[in-house]
């Protein structure tokens, strides 16, 4: 039978018209299972208490849990591996942070690649690092430290948590631009014990991790990183007060795998701007020393792509290595 031209205009047009309805039922019922977030770092630090708590938030705003899955190892390297890997169905999200857009400059030999292989969602929030000294050291302002450091060459020396970390880029980012000479010296294990017992001098740890230790007056606190002063230290100036143009963050969000349909990104981003605009949820943000880093998609993309370029200027100038 043949069918009239109108007739099967209108057919071919429904039919090419399928696809995008499939999707956009797809993105509507969507979770419709348990969802996971892949954490590359162990229960506890910053990055997991994060994914946590937005968990939390997304299991009860979408009706479907929301789980938490540790991987540590690599730098959150084999954590974006997995889900760089994983079905492009949005039932495996990724806790994206400042290290992704440090680990693409910093490792030569990635299996993946970030950028390409991995789509922003959203951004969830941004910390300081605060730069902190050793009591004995007798410096209580960053020019006063910088003023002590050009006056000791090869004396200080910098603690971080290893090479490539935000303590340690951070504190490299100052160097360079300060012209100080400072050792750098990485711990896996005890950072910040060297730094409270004084084998070493200076730090830039988070804010979540040294906040108890400035209070207690066992460091002291000379600056925060950010372009802003921090709420959890409001008295504590920026390094930008004092080293134009200086800033150093770490930031977390969720990304999930390039090849996700736009429809579950844009729903994601929804969902996750709506909880950062709950003042409960700022406040819990606050207590961990951050701020919520609201945004489109495109903001959180173009946001990874300045760090991306910042962090690998700084490790290329300061010829860092993985460990």
């Amino acid at each position: 039978m043949k069918l009239p031209r109108r007739t099967f205009l209108h057919l071919a047009a429904g039919a090419a018209a399928l696809p995008a309805v499939s999707r956009i039922a797809q993105a509507q019922v969507y979770p419709s299972r348990p969802v996971r977030i892949i954490v590359g770092y162990a229960a506890g630090g910053g990055v997991d208490i994060t994914a946590r708590l937005i968990g939390q938030w997304l299991s009860e705003r979408l009706g479907q849990q929301f789980v938490i899955e540790n991987r540590p190892g690599a730098g959150g390297n084999l954590a974006t591996e997995a889900v760089v890997r994983a079905t492009a169905d949005g039932y495996t999200l990724l806790m994206v942070g400042g290290f992704n857009a440090i680990n693409t400059t910093l490792y030569d030999k990635l299996k993946f690649n970030f950028i390409r292989d991995i789509a922003p969602v959203a951004g969830v929030t941004r910390l300081p690092n605060v730069m902190v000294v050793n009591p004995s050291v007798p410096a209580g302002t960053v020019p006063e430290f910088i003023a002590y450091a050009k006056a000791n060459p090869h004396k200080l020396h910098m603690a971080s948590p290893g090479h490539g970390s935000s303590p340690h880029v951070s504190g490299e980012l100052f160097k360079l631009m300060t012209g100080v000479d400072m050792l750098h010296v990485p711990s896996r294990t005890g950072a910040l014990t060297d730094l409270l017992g004084g084998q070493l001098e200076v730090m830039f740890p988070t804010i979540i991790a040294s906040i108890e230790y400035i209070k207690a007056s066992r460091l002291r606190a000379l600056a925060v990183t950010t372009a802003t002063r921090a709420e959890a230290l409001p008295d504590t100036p920026t390094v930008a007060e004092f080293v134009s143009g200086y800033e150093a963050s770490t930031w977390y969000g969720v990304g999930v795998p390039s090849a996700t349909s736009a429809e579950i990104i844009e729903k994601l981003n929804k969902e996750i701007n709506a909880i950062l605009a709950d003042p409960k949820l700022q406040s819990r943000l606050a207590d961990l020393g951050g701020t919520a880093l609201p945004g489109s998609a495109g903001d959180f993309r173009k946001l990874i792509a300045a760090e991306t370029e910042k962090w690998g200027k700084v490790i290329r100038a300061a010829n860092i290595k993985p460990e």
